[in-house]
């Protein structure tokens, strides 16, 4: 416990009031720098946040100040304070690096959320053994643990170095990729579609370096990869092929800008709005809020009604069936009329009303109008003109038809259908 002797001793010999105002002028110095320096960077921003504390910048200046501050005073007298600052606050900027970067490579994952949470435990647990003088004792006892592995054998130590340095790495990779997305794709490529090719392409392109270094790190021979390579071939001919085909079909469809986010589309039978396309997947809403996934792979295999691309006009249709007696010509003036009061539905072209059928229970007109927005929702519309029309009809005394079934009876005679007819008791 020499270490903790020690730290016993600086406390005892220290100035607590010049070490607080040291650490208050730090914190204070660090603030007002990455106040200045974070005017105007967006909220989503590694090195600032949404508030100036929630970035990197400010425990990265506080810990340079610290460190800096604990290296001149300690040529003067003993330090106490500020021996224990610098572990705190760099287990803060580990932990704030690592958040920030994850919440803006992946804002919506909960696997991501819970890495944030194991490694901000991890480096909280190793900066309070750093400040109780156990981190030497323990690294010892973990670098004395050997784990086997063939013929070789390996410390637990290197290996919690080998996967924190690959972590980092890879944390790294992600940020590099988020940067170069938000400050050179955002402006140098127009074209959403083309932007989301770009934004995986580098995505993939720097993770996979990323991975390259992370594997050095940890001391395994790239080499080896060939090897890895050639499994990983095979599986992606037997167990991967569709997923490697979905991939494959994404990045097809992003280059060749058949569907582009926007579009409204008809699959399968489900209709609506493309919000997002996915490396593996493809994201569509319908006018109601209902999302459907749809692989990539049936995107390019499958029939799909792209109706942005044909026309930017949505064609809504209403069946009403009216009673014989009905004038026609004054049906179809009412269903237009109550079309064309409608806001959203288009002048041109113009609503138009046909006499469709003759059935059994009346006259069948099919109603035909277009709107331009989609992706509001077509059932207030639909509901708007269909209250309008039942208005017109009941305001003109137009009856509409119901369903009916007439019935004949005929009355049978004695000897009809081969019954014969009853004997007449005698006279």
């Amino acid at each position: 416990m020499e270490w903790w002797e020690r730290l016993a001793a600086d406390f005892r010999l220290s100035s607590l009031w010049l070490e607080l105002t040291v650490l208050a002028g730090s914190v204070a110095l660090a603030y007002v720098l990455s106040r200045r320096a974070g005017r105007g960077q967006p909220p989503e921003s590694v090195w600032f946040g949404r508030r100036i504390v929630d970035g990197l910048m400010f425990p990265a200046v506080v810990l340079a100040l610290v460190y800096a501050a604990r290296v001149v005073v300690e040529h003067y007298q003993a330090v106490f304070l500020l021996r224990l600052a610098v572990p705190v606050f760099t287990s803060l900027v580990l932990i704030r690096f690592v958040a920030r970067v994850l919440a803006m490579a992946f804002p919506r994952s909960g696997l991501m959320r819970l890495m944030e949470r194991v490694l901000s435990w991890l480096a909280w647990g190793v900066a309070a053994l750093w400040i109780a003088g156990l981190l030497p004792r323990v690294l010892q006892e973990l670098d004395d643990i050997r784990i086997a592995f063939g013929k070789s054998s390996v410390s637990l130590l290197a290996l919690l170095q080998g996967g924190l340095s690959a972590v980092l790495v890879l944390v790294a990779a992600l940020w590099a990729a988020s940067t170069f997305e938000r400050r050179v794709l955002d402006h140098a490529v127009a074209d959403l579609s083309m932007r989301k090719v770009a934004v995986n392409a580098t995505r993939a392109l720097l993770l996979f370096v990323g991975l390259l270094l992370a594997l050095a790190a940890v001391g395994v021979d790239l080499t080896a990869l060939s090897v890895l390579g050639g499994a990983l071939g095979v599986g992606l001919g037997f167990g991967l092929q569709k997923l490697a085909a979905n991939y494959v079909s994404g990045f097809v469809i992003l280059l060749e800008r058949s569907l582009r986010i926007g579009d409204n589309v008809r699959v399968d039978g489900f209709e609506g709005r493309i919000t997002d396309i996915k490396t593996r997947y493809t994201v569509i809403r319908a006018g109601n809020g209902r999302e459907s996934i749809v692989p990539n792979e049936s995107l390019i295999t499958q029939r799909v009604e792209n109706l942005t691309a044909s026309d930017r006009k949505f064609n809504l249709t209403t069946n009403i069936t009216v009673a014989y007696g009905s004038d026609a010509a004054k049906v179809q003036q009412i269903l237009c009329a109550a079309a064309s009061a409608q806001a959203r539905v288009l002048g041109d072209p113009a609503p138009v009303a046909f006499l469709l059928d003759f059935m059994p229970d009346g006259l069948v007109f099919n109603l035909n109008y277009w709107i331009n927005d989609p992706a509001a929702g077509t059932a207030s519309v639909r509901s708007a003109v269909n209250l309008a029309v039942l208005e017109g009809l009941r305001t003109a005394g137009i009856e509409i038809a119901q369903p009916q079934r007439v019935v004949h009876v005929v009355a049978s005679t004695p000897g009809q259908d081969g019954v014969a007819p009853a004997a007449l008791p005698p006279a």
